[in-house]
């Protein structure tokens, strides 16, 4: 595939200087050759536009004279090159219909323009939607309702009963209605909760690989539209992640927690139970956050990285915290008895 640059212009909008020229592929700025495109989104970066090769770059209006070559100026340069790649690139298809060596239970409904990879199981009364592409060794349950344009990468496991969107793609190993962790203890030993709730997702989620979302115990998991996860993560049952809100890998939500719309997880954030978390909110890399956030903004919850000398130092310290402040108190105490008198 091949576009002139202002073709692309027209179809994602920006303006052309220079030359019309013609890309056929995008790049690093190392990498590119005279027909790939490659961005600039940050001016440190502008020096290494007189050693690139690339055919054509797209940066912001306030670097547009940093080069002769030709160029898209574009207020968001990643974004737009991102869109461009997409467009270069689009994902293979396999071919419609069911292969031979899966399992569609009769009462299900599979569009004819499916896919149906090899050893792929779709159980009692599920329905899959048109252009959906279910790849080897995936296993959709009973009950289950996935809709249009979706992709499942190899064994992805979803559970009885649960409602995906159109345009959702889930990657290799998720497991999606599995049980939630729910256990009464007797006074000797824990009783299992059954878990009666299902899973709920929207339009244009993307799931990770290994990534792991649990059914409610009554009411619904819930992941609305435009939701992004990275990989292993795992959602508890009852939580409710808001549209756009995107986790990096390792992130944990603990049950029935509420995140809201347009928020940003960092890797290995993790989330307590019950709490809920106002729209907007950037939660830094490995933050605990352990009680609700009704305002937004960015939270962190960590030390700065340090030696481990210096961690041994201050550990030490925080030790003696309690002792210190109690000693403290005493002395103001004495100290305002001392005014008194005076």
């Amino acid at each position: 595939m091949a576009y002139r640059l202002s073709e692309l212009v027209e179809r994602f909008g920006g303006e052309l200087h220079g030359d019309d020229v013609v890309v056929e592929q995008v790049a690093s700025m190392e990498a590119a050759g005279p027909h790939e495109l490659v961005f600039v989104g940050d001016q440190k970066y502008l020096k290494q536009l007189d050693d690139t090769r690339a055919g054509a770059v797209v940066l912001t209006a306030a670097t547009v004279d940093a080069t002769s070559l030709p160029r898209i100026v574009s207020p968001n340069p990643y974004l737009y090159f991102a869109r461009v790649a997409a467009l270069l690139n689009p994902p293979a298809r396999p071919r419609p219909g069911v292969h031979p060596t899966a399992f569609v239970d009769a009462s299900a409904v599979v569009d004819a323009s499916a896919s149906i990879g090899p050893l792929a199981s779709v159980g009692a009364h599920a329905r899959i939607g048109a252009n959906t592409v279910l790849e080897a060794g995936c296993r959709i349950g009973d009950g289950v309702n996935i809709g249009g344009d979706c992709r499942f990468y190899p064994n992805v496991v979803v559970y009885h009963g649960c409602t995906i969107g159109d345009r959702v793609v889930v990657h290799s190993g998720a497991v999606i209605g599995s049980d939630g962790f729910g256990n009464a203890w007797t006074g000797s030993e824990w009783f299992k909760i059954p878990q009666l709730g299902s899973v709920r997702i929207g339009n244009d989620v993307e799931i990770g690989a290994s990534t792991t979302i649990d059914r409610g115990a009554l009411g619904d998991t819930v992941l609305e539209d435009g939701v992004r996860l990275d990989n292993q993560i795992q959602i508890a049952h009852n939580v409710h992640v808001g549209r756009n809100t995107a986790m990096a890998a390792c992130v944990g939500v603990a049950g029935s927690a509420r995140i809201g719309a347009n928020c940003m997880l960092g890797g290995s954030a993790m989330i307590l139970g019950h709490v809920e978390i106002a729209d907007r909110v950037n939660v830094m890399a490995a933050t605990y956050v352990g009680k609700s956030i009704k305002k937004a903004g960015t939270y962190v919850g960590q030390y700065p990285v340090q030696s481990y000398d210096d961690w041994l130092a201050n550990a030490s310290h925080l030790r003696r915290l309690d002792g210190l402040a109690t000693r403290l108190k005493d002395l103001e105490r004495r100290v305002g008895k001392t005014d008194e008198n005076k």
